[in-house]
């Protein structure tokens, strides 16, 4: 820990200054050292229930259930902690990258009825601002809107090339533009798609929906209201390893954040609500998509390289439920649910899945980890809707008028900053307003995940932010923090430094809980705590954000520790949208030293209670004239 002494940002950046550096230049796959592995319990030799007993268990099936429980818990602790980067070690990873079985970047089910989507003429998207306000009345799920909900969510947005070099980006981010999330759409008859109840894999790069399966006809009407359809989200977490090695789980599970609020900021603009059906088990959601066909990959107990095409296996993240907006009620049975679902084993599947690469590396700790963190089946009940709340509103005029279309298909990560461009702190304030899960003007403290896109999520805000303010016009520099659940705020004051001044800063907006903690210039300090890339000190703030992190596995489940890194995800998509539709960029920062940002804020290092998940820079971007940009439709004849 640092010395007690007055606590500035001068202070900090001093004893920063102390901390060991690492040598080398950081290449964009990173240089990792190897870690010494220790003796883990193998939960994949456990047998894990997906579903909820209808008889009290016995002591002795308590018991057991207990030490399974306790188990999964302590191996996403050993890997969260194993995977951390510091300033003498980074997780272990590939030492370069094996440019000869990179990953095709696009899972195709070879010989499934392909049916072309429609390319939304025009542009009659709302304006993105008023969305936070309030939902379009409903659009009908139709062939041209299913189109368009897929285009302005998980489609490709653009194509770049330079030199021999042509590469996709899509709508939704992609940490090193891996790509390991794959979506699915399960829905009632739809003219034009299909003439029965069915199962699709979409297809970005042809913009297409790959029929994988009809299902029986009922089953929407019997478990979902009218005009309603499924989204799956999977990984491949091959994809994201072949880059990133053993933290490839957690930048897999960003990426299903990013997806989410893709999904949930599309269906806004047609009028439509999105929430995660959180009832399913692993179990459940495997059946849904149709991934229990692919090999089981037997994972070893080491890591090991050579041909494993079964490593190219989709893992099953959740499944959301797109329904109309406005409606008072909606009750799922998830019992019910769940046997309509296992029924689906009579179901045909069509098309076999691609191969991705010729040769694979298994980091045997991301599959035990991911084995961990599968969730039961729970039988909740009651109605999953909960009233729309709207953001809040100071700065109108921060925003460019750009529609949500214009927003989220033109949105990009920036590679670099040009370290000058400033925000009035009304923007800064406006754009924070939106990254409060609660909403804005309903009284009561936030915590709870009702406002725009949030309200996918149906657990209580468990994801703070400390930020990094650089270049913020009428704002002092220096460290801050934004107390996302209200509820955690005198926890998070006793768990971090007590010289903190945790005071409201000038004209910060009432319902917004921004703190100033310390005052100085924090930019060397922000670069260094984000592997030293200067991109973090370069934009107008950057930040970290801050989970509630062990209390809330013990509390509901080690299936919570993905979760944790979906609500980052959802929260980086929003840093991202409302950047751009300020007039400038963001980047989500994947690579930072976890514990010497825990030590920056005075967290136990030796507890757990709050982690740092993620980073993000938000900043004017410098744009590389080496590298053209191409339209995503039609795209080049390439696939990567």
């Amino acid at each position: 820990m640092y010395p007690p002494e007055k606590l500035t940002v001068e202070n900090i950046n001093k004893n920063a200054s102390k901390m060991p550096l690492i040598s080398c230049r950081i290449p964009i796959s990173l240089h990792h050292s190897r870690l010494p592995t220790s003796k883990v319990i193998p939960i994949h030799s456990m047998s894990m229930s997906s579903s909820s007993s209808s008889h009290s268990p016995s002591p002795i099936q308590e018991s057991e259930q207990k030490e399974g429980r306790e188990a999964s818990i302590a191996q996403v602790l050993k890997y969260h902690d194993q995977t951390k980067h510091s300033f003498t070690n980074y997780a272990r990873g590939p030492r370069g990258l094996d440019w000869a079985n990179q990953p095709n970047p696009f899972r195709r089910y070879v010989s499934s009825p392909l049916i072309s989507l429609l390319h939304p003429p025009g542009n009659q998207s709302p304006l993105y601002s008023q969305l936070f306000n309030s939902l379009p009345s409903p659009h009908p799920v139709s062939y041209s809107t299913i189109s368009q909900f897929f285009y302005d969510s998980l489609a490709l947005s653009a194509w770049k090339s330079t030199g021999f070099s042509t590469w996709s980006l899509r709508v939704n981010p992609s940490s090193g533009n891996l790509h390991p999330t794959e979506a699915y759409l399960i829905s009632p008859p739809i003219e034009s798609i299909c003439s029965h109840s069915f199962v699709a894999h979409y297809a970005p790069k042809e913009h297409s929906l790959e029929i994988r399966a009809e299902i029986p006809f009922e089953f929407f009407a019997k478990n979902f209201p009218k005009n309603s359809f499924l989204v799956g989200l999977s990984s491949i977490f091959w994809r994201e390893a072949w880059k990133y090695g053993e933290r490839a789980f957690r930048y897999c599970n960003h990426d299903v954040g990013h997806a989410i609020a893709a999904v949930a900021m599309a269906a806004a603009g047609l009028g439509w609500d999105v929430k995660v059906l959180d009832g399913l088990g692993y179990t459940e959601l495997k059946k849904l998509m149709g991934l229990d066909h692919f090999p089981e990959f037997k994972f070893p107990d080491r890591q090991v390289k050579g041909r494993m095409p079964e490593i190219e296996f989709e893992h099953p993240d959740c499944v959301l439920l797109v329904f109309p907006s406005g409606l008072h009620e909606c009750k799922v049975d998830y019992k019910e649910l769940s046997s309509a679902i296992l029924e689906f084993s009579d179901v045909e599947w069509k098309g076999k899945p691609n191969l991705l690469s010729k040769e694979h590396v298994c980091w045997d700790i991301i599959y035990r980890t991911a084995e961990a963190a599968k969730k039961p089946l729970t039988m909740m009940n009651g109605s999953i809707i909960d009233s729309f709340q709207s953001s809040g509103l100071l700065s109108e005029s921060s925003y460019k008028g750009f529609s949500l279309r214009d927003v989220v298909r033109k949105r990009r990560s920036a590679v670099d900053m040009d370290g000058k461009t400033g925000m009035a702190k009304e923007t800064f304030y406006q754009i924070l307003l939106h990254c409060m899960p609660s909403g804005s003007g309903s009284g009561d403290k936030c915590k709870r995940q009702l406002a725009l896109p949030f309200r996918a999520l149906g657990w209580e805000c468990e994801v703070h932010a400390a930020l990094f303010v650089h270049r913020v016009v009428g704002l002092p520099s220096g460290l801050y923090f934004l107390v996302r659940n209200e509820n955690h705020l005198d926890g998070l004051r006793k768990a971090t430094r007590s010289e903190f001044k945790w005071e409201k800063p000038d004209g910060c907006p009432n319902d917004l809980p921004l703190y100033e903690l310390a005052r100085g210039d924090c930019q060397e300090l922000s670069k260094r705590l984000s592997c030293h890339q200067d991109i973090a000190s370069d934009g107008c703030f950057s930040l970290g954000m801050i989970a509630h992190f062990e209390p809330t596995l013990r509390e509901k489940g080690a299936w919570m520790y993905p979760r944790l890194f979906w609500e980052t995800g959802v929260l980086g998509q929003v840093l991202y949208l409302e950047a751009h539709a300020v007039g400038i960029s963001a980047t989500g920062i994947g690579c930072f030293f976890d514990d010497p940002v825990h030590e920056v804020l005075g967290l136990d290092l030796e507890g757990s209670e709050y982690q740092s998940l993620y980073h993000f820079t938000v900043g004017g971007p410098v744009a590389d004239k080496r590298i053209m940009s191409l339209p995503a439709y039609p795209g080049p004849n390439v696939d990567a």
